[in-house]
């Protein structure tokens, strides 16, 4: 015999027994009238009701039905559960993807999830860089308050070919016995020409060339400078507005892990109601199989069971789905390898009513708040980089100072002509050193008022900011107010949720006990489960929405680091006056 036999006979008992209930009543009422006569046909006599039968006797009709179904559940052959139909498409990888072990599997808890995101996620170490950056820039002009001092060396090679001639020479100027021709006297009383004496119609050719070498130290120091203040604050402002921005960064990031997480710990619980869900059904067309091959319910019901499967089937795929993307969301917002799979280790925990509010949860998001402060610093910014842009109109002192040597050697060869050979070095080194000290002033009198228009373009600018300000907190006031509007719906709704799984349980459990029974037609039961799937599904919902929500409004008032080389704790609760 087959092992489900005894549930067989459960399960036929009721169908049978009404039937053989029916059968006895109609042949009580048909001894009790006697054969009806051949005679002409008369009135009909009006129809009378069976008395009440004994309790003895109902219970002999129930001994005698439990023989027969005996006798007919060794008759019926053993039937194994049916043989499902081919699972579609991409099945088996999402099962695979949801069975995925060993070492690409990472189970993680929300603070360790959300202490790894703030080491390594991309985006956020973007903003680390940024402050790094802010503060370089800052570094960089406060340096305009020093002299700049610099080193200077230098080296040239230089070579010329000169060609000349002396139409004129200079014999005949006056200029004494040095530049006439024969104005000197020899030893032996000859007349020989001054050594610097150029006859007329003399030429010649020399090619020189020079090598020169020089360092020294200069010094540029600027006195007073206008623009040299504003453009500090203005550096020092963008420097606020990046540590703001990495702040507001920890506080989205904070959000976007938690909601991940807990769309994955809902996408884990939803798939594992889906998979009972299926399981009961596979159940339940066995059933329907067994009955329907004994004759007791009709084709219609089996029909209606497998359709019921294949459409929660369908649900469960559509589960698997929705929790493989949930890890990948994670896994990219932790920025994982793509070989690890991270899976929620944590329980479902309901996060508990919001401590505050909604008017001192307003004031508490308006205070430090980091995308407020992004916002101001950007303004201020630009207020004092119009400053400065401003300040080139106005004069500026510097102070200069130069000290150095230079060394140069200058050779002179491949000398030819019939003149000027007194003037010719062959070679020649110098060697001299300098220095000079002064004072700088520049004043720009005319530019065509460019520099007053990029000043009026940053004025502009530091007005839209303030414009920017007023809409980012409009924004916030929006954002908390769903969120905390969302919350206490949440909360209220859980309730109603887990009075509906109360009832949908009791229901489901009282539906199918009588279904086994054959109080109850398969319809009531498929009815009856949808509506218990239906409300698991709202109250897991409900649970998460409520930490959803939660999460929403811990973004707006969580205070977090403005320097990134400070230690970041995660945070998940609210502590009022914190």
């Amino acid at each position: 015999m087959s092992p489900e036999s005894p549930r067989l006979r459960l399960r036929l008992a009721a169908p049978l027994t009404r039937g053989l209930l029916l059968v006895l009543s109609l042949a009580a009422g048909a001894g009790a009238a006697g054969p009806a006569p051949a005679a002409t046909p008369q009135a009909p006599a009006p129809s009378r009701v069976p008395a009440p039968r004994p309790v003895a006797e109902l219970e002999r009709s129930w001994r005698e039905l439990e023989q027969q179904l005996r006798a007919l559940d060794r008759i019926l052959p053993p039937e194994a559960l049916p043989a499902s139909e081919s699972p579609p498409a991409g099945f088996d990888t999402l099962r695979s993807a949801a069975a995925a072990s060993g070492a690409g599997r990472r189970p993680l808890g929300l603070e360790e999830a959300l202490a790894l995101a703030f080491q390594a996620n991309p985006s956020l170490l973007a903003d680390r860089q940024e402050v790094a950056a802010a503060a370089a820039d800052l570094q960089a002009r406060l340096g305009r308050w020093w002299p700049r001092l610099s080193a200077v060396a230098g080296v040239a090679q230089q070579q010329e070919a000169d060609t000349f001639s002396v139409p004129r020479g200079n014999g005949g100027i006056g200029l004494g016995p040095n530049f006439a021709a024969g104005g000197l006297r020899a030893a032996n009383g000859q007349a020989v020409d001054g050594p610097f004496y150029v006859p007329s119609g003399g030429g010649g050719t020399l090619t020189t060339g020079t090598g020169q070498a020089g360092a020294g130290l200069e010094v540029d120091w600027a006195l007073v400078d206008f623009a040299r203040t504003p453009a500090i604050k203005a550096a020092r402002e963008r420097l606020r507005r990046a540590r703001s921005s990495y702040a507001s960064r920890l506080r989205e990031l904070q959000l976007a892990v938690s909601e991940a997480y807990y769309q994955l710990q809902k996408a884990d619980q939803l798939v594992r109601i889906r998979e009972a869900d299926l399981r009961n059904d596979i159940t339940i067309l066995a059933e329907v199989l067994d009955l329907q091959q004994a004759g007791l319910v009709p084709r219609l019901d089996e029909l209606r069971r497998r359709a019921i499967e294949a459409s929660n089937q369908e649900r469960l795929v559509q589960a698997l789905a929705d929790q493989a993307v949930a890890r990948r969301r994670l896994a990219v917002l932790l920025d994982l390898p793509a070989q690890a799979v991270p899976t929620a280790a944590d329980p479902i925990r309901l996060q508990p009513r919001w401590p505050l509010d909604l008017d001192r949860s307003l004031l508490e998001a308006y205070r430090d708040n980091p995308e407020l402060e992004a916002i101001l610093a950007t303004r201020d910014a630009l207020a004092r980089d119009r400053d400065a842009t401003a300040a080139a109109l106005l004069p500026r002192l510097s102070l200069f100072a130069l000290a150095g040597g230079d060394l140069s050697r200058t050779d002179q060869w491949n000398i030819q002509g019939d003149c000027c050979g007194t003037a010719v070095i062959p070679s020649l080194t110098t060697a001299s050193t300098d220095w000079s000290v002064g004072l700088t002033l520049r004043w720009l009198l005319f530019d065509g008022g460019s520099t007053a228009a990029e000043a009026r373009v940053l004025a502009r600018r530091a007005d839209a900011e303030a414009h920017r300000w007023a809409a980012r907190r409009n924004d916030i006031q929006l954002r908390l107010e769903q969120a905390f509007f969302q919350h206490e719906a949440s909360l209220a709704s859980l309730a109603a949720a887990r009075r509906g799984v109360a009832a949908s349980l009791e229901a489901f459990r009282d539906v199918k006990l009588r279904y086994r029974t054959g109080l109850a037609s398969e319809v009531e039961l498929s009815l009856t489960q949808d509506q218990l799937i239906s409300s698991l599904v709202q109250r897991l919902s409900a649970t998460v929405d409520v930490n959803l929500t939660y999460a929403r409004l811990l973004r707006e008032l969580l205070p977090m680091p403005r320097d990134p080389a400070g230690p970041v704790a995660p945070r998940l609760t609210l502590q009022p006056g914190s």
